[in-house]
C-alpha cells in the first residue's frame, strides 16, 4: 500500500506506540539485545518520516518505562547510552524535517548528560509543528498519574485551588501529556496484547492494534495497513448510534 493511500484520510491524528521486540528480534540472529535496540532506534526514523504522509500529527513512543530498571544492569546502561547518541545524531534531522520533540516521564533518575541533551532538543524544535514526536522515557502511567495527584494536591494545599475545583479535566492539567491531545490509536508490536502501564488514563477510549510484527520490523508500509484498518473501525465514545 502506498503511503498516501486514500484509506488513511480518516486515520488517527495521535498514534502512541509500545515498541516491543527488539530483544526478541536480537536473540532470534544470535545477537546481544542491545542489538535489537539499536535496530529499533533505526525503525522510529522512519515511522517518523512517514507520519506526516500518514496524516499522522501526533507520534508518541514508549521507549524506557519506569520498570524497565529491572533489567540487567549491562542493558540499562547500553540503552541510556543508546538515548544519548539518538539524539545527538538525530536532533538537527528532526529539526530540519519540522519534528517537534517532547519528552515525558520521570527524569529524575536519568543522568544529567541525557536530561541536558533532552532539554536542549526540545528547545531546538520548539517552534516546529509538522510533526509532534514525544518520546516516554523513564516513563510509566501510574507513576504518571500519581506525579500529576501530589503537584495538584500542592495546589490545593497552597491555596491556588479547591477541592471542588476537582474533576478530570483539572487532574488532566497537571498530567504529563496536558499540552497534547489524547491518542486515538495505540499500536503494539511483537504480539503481546498487554498495555504495560503506558498511557493509563489517556487512552480510556483510544482504539488497540496489536501486531505480531518485531517492531525492528515494523515498516512505514506496515504502519501504514495498520492506520488503513484503524480507519474502518467504528469508534463511538460509550454512545450508540441511532
Amino acid at each position: 500500500m502506498p503511503l498516501s493511500d486514500p484509506q488513511t484520510q480518516n486515520g488517527p491524528r495521535h498514534v502512541a506506540i509500545i515498541m516491543d521486540g527488539n530483544g526478541r528480534w536480537a536473540q532470534m540472529r544470535g545477537r546481544p539485545r542491545l542489538f535489537g535496540h539499536h535496530a529499533g532506534a533505526r525503525r522510529v526514523r522512519e515511522i517518523v518520516e512517514a507520519c506526516p504522509d500518514l496524516g499522522v500529527k501526533y507520534l508518541t513512543i514508549f521507549a524506557f518505562s519506569t520498570e524497565n530498571w529491572k533489567r540487567t544492569q549491562t542493558e540499562v546502561a547500553g540503552l541510556m547510552s543508546l538515548f544519548r547518541r539518538y539524539i545527538q545524531r538525530e536532533s538537527r534531522d528532526l529539526f530540519q524535517r519540522g519534528v517537534r520533540v517532547r519528552f515525558i516521564g520521570d527524569r529524575i533518575r536519568l543522568d544529567d548528560k541525557l536530561v541536558t541533551l533532552m532539554d536542549e532538543l526540545e528547545l531546538l524544535t520548539a517552534g516546529n509543528d509538522r510533526v509532534h514526536l514525544t518520546i516516554a522515557l523513564n516513563y510509566g502511567g501510574r507513576d504518571e498519574v500519581t506525579r500529576a495527584a501530589k503537584r495538584l494536591a500542592l495546589e490545593i494545599e497552597k491555596g491556588r485551588l479547591s477541592h471542588k475545583d476537582v474533576d478530570a479535566e483539572t487532574l488532566s492539567r497537571f498530567l504529563d501529556t496536558h499540552v497534547l491531545p489524547d491518542p486515538d490509536l495505540v499500536i503494539r508490536t511483537s504480539g503481546e496484547a498487554r498495555i504495560s502501564n503506558f498511557l493509563l488514563w489517556q487512552s480510556a477510549y483510544a482504539e488497540y492494534i496489536f501486531v505480531d510484527t518485531l517492531w525492528p520490523d515494523f515498516t512505514a508500509a506496515e504502519f501504514a495497513r495498520v492506520l488503513a484498518e484503524y480507519g474502518v473501525r467504528d469508534r463511538r465514545f460509550g454512545a450508540v448510534k441511532a
